[in-house]
């Protein structure tokens, strides 16, 4: 590609990030204390674009290119031209702009094994009714903490559902380190009064209560602990579907 193709390349490149980062599209992306980093590049990307263009219109004119062996790329006074199938490449840009993606779902989450980690440390409660918890907190105080500070206290979790082989449903959030391309399930397992009919990627608000039942994850061996719904009714996705809890 030609510089001028090359600037458009960088200047959709920007504009797609600014986009992004301009609103909640960056959350299915990246990390949302990532949001200045985003807003910069795609700004730097935006002006070296410019820069470009504003160089490459006002620079000496460079004779063709030799081709091999010295030789020129001219043939009968025309001088070779890029293919125009290679400005496909900017096709993905312009559907990095239009659309936005969905989110890691169920499908992920169960081919992937629990990312449960212990935490740092469990801090104290709010004398809240219900609870509201993430998944990765009351995974992690369930499995590390035996449920201690769960036990007598009615929970509110939100996560969307996801089934086994077997059928049986799970209520799962995607944990971030950086990215989406790293995110990993951490899983809760669900007993009780559980909706009779209800897709996978369904997002549920459970209420429910501790309960020491436990599995183990095929995939990894990675520990599983349940909750016992008492309630739960479908919710709108939330504006950010990851889990960034786990690691502060």
């Amino acid at each position: 590609m030609n510089r001028k193709a090359q600037a458009v390349v960088l200047f959709l490149v920007g504009v797609a990030m600014l986009r992004a980062g301009c609103t909640d599209l960056y959350l299915r992306y990246v990390k949302a204390g990532l949001r200045p980093l985003l807003l910069a590049s795609g700004g730097v990307l935006v002006v070296a674009a410019a820069a470009t263009v504003w160089y490459e219109l006002r620079g000496p004119k460079t004779p063709p290119d030799p081709g091999p062996e010295g030789g020129s790329h001219e043939h009968g006074g025309h001088a070779h031209r890029e293919p125009r199938v290679s400005w496909l490449l900017v096709l993905p840009l312009f559907a990095l702009i239009l659309v936005a993606p969905p989110a890691l779902g169920s499908y992920s989450a169960m081919h992937t094994g629990t990312a449960l980690q212990r935490p740092w440390g469990f801090p104290d409660l709010p004398a809240k009714d219900p609870l509201p918890l993430s998944v990765a907190d009351y995974a992690g105080r369930a499995v590390y903490d035996h449920g201690h500070s769960l036990r007598h206290r009615r929970i509110k979790i939100t996560g969307f559902l996801a089934l086994d082989r077997d059928g049986a449903p799970y209520l799962v959030r995607m944990a971030l380190n950086c990215c989406a391309a790293d995110a990993q399930p951490v899983k809760i397992g669900l007993t009780g009064r559980i909706p009779p009919v209800v897709q996978p990627d369904t997002w549920l608000e459970v209420t429910g209560t501790y309960t020491a039942k436990q599995t183990k994850d095929p995939l990894g061996g990675g520990p599983i602990p349940f909750i016992e719904v008492s309630r739960a009714r479908p919710v709108a996705t939330p504006r950010d579907p990851y889990d960034e809890s786990w690691n502060g």
